[in-house]
């Protein structure tokens, strides 16, 4: 198949597509401890995701030095980039909400439904890894996807009450309140940028066929 050509043509290309899987297990790993952090109430563990989202910066910017130093073939180089930078972007959205959580108390209110969508989260960015894997094995990805976008609305349903209870928390000042509201955000966020990660796999997938 034309897909299995383009994703073995050489040690460039082998390395560009083993550090994407390394780049989408840290991100995976990262999901798991962010939800580990919020049962525990453990702020080691969320000081953890920093230093994971900066190590998956470096490896990001590992795999895009690589494809632009001859990797794969260059129409093919801007949509693997552009994957790249939406798991990039799923890693900043967790990152900034650790960092609301680190500032925060989350109220009893809350809780539930947070813990509850970070582990939707993690669970989603699993489909995302295994989606990856399918596209180099020349598999169709519609299953994976959908299994993503599924797992995103239950987020979205999850989402519209979360924002209902927090209307109804007390806080003692603006700024408490624009961080429960960032935190609720973002942790709500994660499963959109992943989804828009998933789609760009179907882009890349449908242009080597």
């Amino acid at each position: 198949m034309l897909i299995n050509k383009l994703f073995s043509q050489g040690k460039k290309e082998r390395r560009v597509t083993d550090q994407i899987q390394v780049h989408l297990r840290l991100l995976t790993d990262a999901c798991d401890v962010f939800h580990r952090a919020l049962v525990a109430a453990d702020q080691k563990l969320l000081r953890c995701v920093a230093d994971m989202e900066r190590q998956g910066d470096i490896i990001r910017r590992e795999i895009i030095a690589a494809i632009y130093a001859g990797a794969f073939l260059p129409y093919l180089r801007p949509d693997l980039c552009k994957f790249i930078h939406l798991a990039d972007d799923v890693f900043d959205r967790l990152q900034e909400a650790a960092d609301c959580c680190l500032q925060i108390h989350l109220p009893e209110a809350l809780r539930a439904d947070c813990l509850h969508v970070a582990y939707l989260n993690r669970r989603v960015c699993e489909l995302l890894t295994i989606a990856y894997q399918a596209m180099l094995d020349g598999v169709a990805l519609r299953e994976k996807t959908l299994g993503i976008r599924v797992y995103e609305k239950k987020i979205d349903d999850i989402k519209f009450g979360l924002l209902q209870d927090l209307r109804e928390v007390p806080v003692d000042n603006y700024w408490e309140g624009h961080l429960l509201a960032g935190f609720v955000a973002g942790l709500t966020g994660i499963s959109d940028a992943i989804e828009d990660a998933g789609d760009q796999l179907e882009v890349i997938h449908v242009c080597m066929h």
